[in-house]
């Protein structure tokens, strides 16, 4: 008895302790109390403060705007990066290779953002560019430590592709180029939406790598948010945590009733 009721209080508490937070900032978003703290009454105000916020908003179109191209970016790399690593297991300067795409993942953010940084200021210096630092260097800084994760994902993906597939394409006719593109990326397509997905969310996240590469007029929404919590909380940020949360639970029941679908047309198959 005591062993049937350890697992259900066990699972209770942690996501108690995780969701227990995220709860109560979705509450005090619509708290009428300028004090995040202390509840007065139902209200919607920080809604409307929020949409009437351009700091705010600005922010969070720049950050979804680099957060998409770093992403997009990082794909196409991470994607050749898994292939050269799993279809040519045997080259020159692979074990090299392989640790410096393995590298931004266990290296600190910190020194990732400092590393970035002096190159940036020294390609300046010697070929004039880029002209300060901003959009450009914050998606180069993205794609580069998103790189490493999306590689992971699809080289994954790829250890366990069955090769024969492609040998039957090419036995058929077909060039290695369309075999690519006709077999080998529809097959591993989930994998390449899961990889864009994760690198989109570590550069929406992403707050001392960027603290590092921007400059004026290029702050993202995680730097203007940190800034508004140094003062203080204020609860127009409990706004925006709400509807980024909303968008994410959204996502996450379409995606599930998706593969929900999908299931019965598979076991009829």
């Amino acid at each position: 008895m005591r062993r049937g009721w350890f697992l259900p209080i066990t699972a209770a508490l942690g996501f108690s302790f995780l969701y227990a937070p995220i709860i109560s900032m979705v509450v005090f978003s619509f708290n009428e109390n300028n004090l995040v703290t202390v509840w007065s009454g139902f209200s919607t105000k920080w809604y409307g403060a929020l949409l009437n916020d351009p700091q705010m908003l600005s922010a969070a179109w720049l950050s979804l705007h680099i957060a998409a191209i770093s992403a997009s970016i990082a794909l196409v790399l991470g994607t050749l990066a898994a292939v050269a690593l799993v279809r040519f297991r045997r080259f020159r300067g692979r074990t090299l290779f392989s640790g410096m795409v393995s590298a931004p993942m266990v290296m600190p953010d910190v020194i990732t953002g400092l590393s970035l940084l002096l190159l940036f200021v020294a390609m300046e210096g010697a070929l004039g560019w880029p002209a300060g630092r901003g959009m450009v260097t914050i998606i180069i800084a993205h794609s580069t430590f998103a790189m490493a994760y999306i590689c992971v994902v699809v080289q994954s993906r790829l250890a366990d592709f069955d090769r024969s597939v492609e040998e039957a394409a090419m036995d058929l006719g077909a060039s290695p180029l369309r075999t690519f593109f006709d077999i080998t990326l529809p097959i591993i397509a989930p994998a390449l939406v899961s990889g864009w997905l994760l690198g989109f969310t570590l550069s929406l996240d992403d707050l001392v790598i960027a603290s590092f590469v921007s400059g004026p007029g290029s702050s993202t929404l995680p730097m203007v948010i940190f800034s508004k919590v140094r003062l203080g909380v204020s609860p127009d940020v409990n706004a925006l945590a709400t509807i980024i949360i909303g968008i994410v639970a959204v996502g996450v029941v379409i995606a599930t009733l998706l593969q929900l679908r999908n299931r019965p047309h598979k076991g009829r198959a």
